[in-house]
């Protein structure tokens, strides 16, 4: 057993370990991987559920196919290091991600939800992606680093196209719950 599953407040990186920052990036492609996963099992959920709203169904459609286009970038990173995604991480976190689509399934305004939901989730994406971005930098590790630029770039297009979209989303929402048809998806 290792210290950390004995404590699980331990670091991985106990104080005083030296630390390859190149081990630092690799931990970093592997939770990115698993990120996207993620966000594919979020998204195609609601996919499976959205009728009343084919604008929002198609940017989900291709924003779905640029986050998988997103993880094999990540794979062909990977393998520049001799490295693989964590399948680990990734069962995980795609289980995490058909769990969070669920959990909006039963709320009369589960639409809103899914929005602000995916609205949060961009940004949490830009954030990982600017950080991969910056430790691809720190290593000099080019197609590291053009990888988390063009992911970044989509994700912050992608949070864009949520955020004007908000108001739109809940007026129109809005409008099919008064007029009694179904909204909530």
């Amino acid at each position: 057993m290792s210290q950390s599953d004995l404590n699980p407040n331990a670091s991985a990186y106990p104080t005083g370990t030296l630390v390859n920052p190149n081990t630092l990036f690799i931990t970093g492609l592997h939770n990115a991987h698993a990120m996207e996963t993620q966000a594919i099992q979020i998204l195609s959920r609601q996919l499976d559920r959205l009728e009343s709203y084919p604008d929002m169904a198609a940017q989900i459609r291709r924003h779905v196919a640029e986050s998988e286009a997103q993880r094999a970038r990540l794979d062909e990173v990977l393998a520049t290091l001799e490295e693989k995604h964590s399948m680990l991480k990734d069962s995980v976190l795609g289980m995490v991600g058909n769990l969070m689509a669920l959990a909006h399934v039963p709320a009369g305004d589960e639409v809103i939800k899914n929005t602000l939901a995916n609205y949060a989730f961009e940004h949490f994406e830009i954030a990982a992606y600017k950080s991969l971005h910056t430790m691809a930098e720190y290593i000099d590790h080019q197609p590291g680093a053009l990888a988390a630029h063009t992911n970044l770039q989509e994700e912050i297009a992608m949070a864009e196209w949520i955020d004007h979209r908000i108001s739109h989303t809940t007026v129109a929402f809005l409008d099919r719950a008064t007029a009694g048809v179904i909204a909530s998806h």
